[in-house]
């Protein structure tokens, strides 16, 4: 009888230890290391074997590329890697509408997607995931808002079009730029308060992308930013080009013939930042000029056959305007069919590049060889076709 208590004893305890192994592997399984990062998802109606990818946008190209596949078992699948720095990532999920933005960092992530509507998963489990998860939370508060007024509004907006009735067009516009305006608020509050907050970096690089960045606020956030935020790759972006905006005149006679063009950086018409650098051909012209510049425009027929001609062979162009009223701008821009880069600060001549280059009058141009140095300055028409082709040729 003892014999058999004993044994009891002994099998209870060994089926104890190898239920307590169990649930150590379990966990084991599921708690992500030092540097290393699990995503766990959980998705239902799919079947056994579809494939889940893991994407990242290429900083090159722009393009989304695939980083990692794995397939879906149970409705569940799993991914597991080394994050050197938080960045975001998209996953998507095979014969699904729509990707799962989330932000990849190392630590236990996990996503529960809805295969109907993927805008409504649920990503949680790291700091920043969830921080994304409340931030865009708050802002669909705003957007509902603003949905239901363009709903509202609709009918009402279309009749004054039709009528012409700008007192009730702009009033229309008016009340929806406020939301626009609580879209702004909620930014501004969000990086008063969570300076270690990844997607903080992200906000203010948007900011860069307004038509005319309010650089005083960006370096205020920038400074505000943890350490561990300025040391990632957006942090670093934002600082270099604070350093672009911000950089004093360049010295007598760096921008002369000879000289390297000092870089700068400036908004296009869609509100996207263009600098010199990332425009720069075999040759070229930076271009100073206005849509209000009957000179300007009266160069720019010869400028668009040159620069058909000769763009394949390595010429490129960017236009630095001296405008003030940016729907001016856009409109010589379609009508004269400038297709090359085009910039502006919409401060005429107190414009930033334009103290930089000396720009006193316009149509003012300079010609930039391969290197970016200087080699010919205010030439025009024939003169400076001639120029272009002697560079492309060498």
């Amino acid at each position: 009888m003892i014999h058999d208590y004993q044994k009891n004893v002994f099998t209870m305890n060994k089926k104890i230890v190898l239920l307590l192994s169990l649930v150590v592997v379990l966990l084991s399984c599921n708690k992500a290391g030092d540097n290393e990062y699990i995503i766990t998802g959980t998705i239902k109606g799919i079947d056994n074997g579809k494939t889940v990818t893991l994407e990242v946008q290429d900083q090159v190209t722009g393009q989304l590329k695939p980083i990692d596949t794995v397939k879906i078992e149970n409705g569940k699948f799993t991914f597991k890697g080394s994050a050197k720095e938080p960045e975001m990532h998209l996953v998507q999920v095979e014969t699904v509408e729509g990707k799962v933005p989330f932000i990849l960092e190392n630590g236990d992530i996990e996503m529960v997607i809805n295969k109907d509507s993927v805008s409504i998963t649920k990503v949680s489990g790291t700091y920043n995931n969830e921080e994304l998860t409340s931030y865009k939370e708050n802002g669909m508060k705003i957007q509902k808002k603003m949905m239901k007024f363009q709903k509202d509004n609709m009918a009402k907006m279309t009749q004054a079009q039709q009528k012409n009735d700008t007192v009730v067009m702009n009033g229309l516009r008016k009340e929806y730029s406020k939301f626009q305006e609580e879209f702004a608020t909620q930014s501004e509050e969000y990086l008063n308060t969570h300076p270690k907050a990844f997607i903080a970096a992200l906000i203010i690089e948007g900011m860069f992308n307004q038509m005319v960045p309010d650089v005083s606020k960006i370096k205020k956030y920038y400074t505000a930013l943890d350490k561990s935020i300025k040391d990632t790759k957006h942090g670093k972006n934002i600082k270099t080009k604070l350093d672009q905006l911000t950089k004093p005149v360049a010295a007598v006679g760096a921008t002369e013939v000879g000289s390297i063009a000092p870089d700068f950086i400036a908004p296009s018409p869609t509100g996207k930042s263009i600098s010199l650098k990332e425009s720069l051909g075999k040759v070229t012209i930076i271009d100073f000029w206005a849509s209000w510049c009957a000179p300007c425009r009266a160069e720019n027929p010869a400028n668009v056959a040159m620069y058909n001609e000769l763009h394949a062979k390595g010429l490129n162009i960017i236009g630095v305007s001296l405008d003030k009223d940016a729907a001016k701008w856009k409109e010589a821009i379609a009508k004269d069919k400038l297709t090359w880069n085009q910039i502006s600060n919409l401060k005429e001549f107190d414009d930033p590049i334009a103290s930089t280059y000396n720009i006193k009058q316009i149509p003012s141009t300079l010609v930039l060889d391969a290197s970016g140095k200087i080699v010919a300055k205010d030439l025009r028409g024939a003169e400076l076709k001639a120029k272009v082709v002697e560079l492309l040729g060498k």
